[in-house]
């Protein structure tokens, strides 16, 4: 057995073990299909390092093949460009990351989430390095698997080495958000991207019945994982998953390019709740929603909160009395919002992601807590 088998059966009872691999079928494509001939070098975050900074793991270097069978994701473009073999000498370098192979824990969960059947179609968004595509079709057969990558020369590596691993579903370069260009009647999409809210072409690609698994997220990069049903032309609804899950945002849901932020004077109040509430996972999910224009920076209780496109800020602090202070400025008050919503949420119990749901037309994209008669926020559609 070569050292790459033994690392993937390892992998496999890893996650195994810790429940995030139950089907067998699935861990059959997990022992067979290669990580490493789709990932290839990669980037690795350098500890600490402010602004974030990223080291190029060369292919065969030392420790290359252990980390490619690690379960994490492992970045492989920086800023839409700067891949790990552009960095000649090897030193690390600031960006932003833009392309990643997903840790396989994550990508095997969705795809088990998606309980597809023998025979169904299913719509991939988001090839990105291939791997998550290769699984797919070693599991479901090329002729059932589309897959559609927004970037070219992504997109371009992708098809050489899911060709070279032996597979050879249907495959797009052009932008995900419209789905298969061709149209198309599937029974299933997976979105290995985040969106800010469900893009149409997808609600009307997959039939009546079928599935959509996607993440919201948002410009503060709070997110969620979403099981939908197609309950008919253009419309949904569906429930949102327990666990963390998180993706990269699709690059035309991105946010825009904005100046250096600029801490103006505004008017100044006492805080009804505690600003490290939207340090947390599902706080900052909340504060997002009721802000999805917003952008969310700081720590703690100095958390900040702005809208370039209204020049709308709010800025919280510790208080001298033990209590906090917000400083807002702008047409929209931003932290009136966030407050109002984390208010409910904590009313109802502070529940995490799972007792969230969400409601899709083309009117209107909703989400709400507990019921769809409870509190909602509706995504910037």
């Amino acid at each position: 057995m070569s050292a790459s088998a033994q690392l993937r059966a390892v992998l496999a009872d890893a996650l195994t073990e810790d429940g995030a691999l139950t089907d067998p079928k699935w861990r059959r494509a997990t022992e067979i299909v290669p990580r490493e001939l789709f990932v290839g070098a990669y980037f690795e975050q350098v500890p600490d390092s402010v602004p974030t900074r990223y080291r190029p793991v060369r292919q065969g270097a030392s420790g290359w093949l252990q980390g490619i069978y690690t379960d994490r994701t492992l970045i492989t473009q920086l800023d839409g460009r700067t891949r790990p073999d552009d960095i000649a000498d090897g030193t690390a370098v600031a960006g932003s990351p833009s392309s990643s192979s997903t840790l396989p824990s994550l990508v095997l969960r969705m795809w088990q989430q998606l309980d597809v059947r023998p025979g169904q179609r299913v719509l991939e968004i988001g090839t990105g390095t291939g791997y998550s595509t290769a699984l797919g079709a070693h599991r479901l057969g090329d002729a059932n698997l589309t897959s559609v990558e927004y970037d070219q020369v992504v997109g371009a590596a992708a098809e050489s080495t899911i060709k070279a691993a032996g597979y050879a579903p249907r495959l797009i370069t052009g932008d995900g958000l419209r789905g298969d260009p061709e149209g198309g009647a599937y029974d299933h999409l997976i979105a290995t991207c985040s969106v800010r809210y469900i893009p149409m072409p997808w609600l009307h690609q997959v039939k009546p019945g079928g599935k959509l698994l996607v993440t919201l997220s948002g410009w503060s990069y709070a997110s969620g994982l979403a099981l939908l049903t197609v309950t008919g032309p253009g419309t949904a609804t569906g429930r949102f998953l327990p666990g963390y899950t998180s993706f990269m945002l699709a690059r035309p849901h991105d946010r825009p390019p904005r100046p250096a932020l600029a801490l103006l004077p505004g008017e100044e109040r006492h805080s009804r709740i505690d600003p490290e509430t939207i340090g947390t996972w599902t706080g900052s999910w909340v504060a997002q929603l009721a802000a999805p224009s917003a952008e969310r920076m700081g720590a703690g209780a100095e958390q900040i909160l702005w809208d370039v496109s209204t020049g709308s800020q709010s800025r919280t602090a510790s208080g001298p009395d033990g209590g906090w202070t917000v400083v807002q400025r702008g047409p929209v008050r931003l932290w009136d919002q966030v407050e109002t919503a984390v208010r409910s949420w904590q009313a109802a119990g502070a529940p995490h992601q799972e007792d969230f749901g969400i409601t899709v037309s083309s009117a209107r994209q909703r989400v709400w807590l507990g019921t769809e008669e409870g509190p909602g926020w509706d995504l910037p559609i």
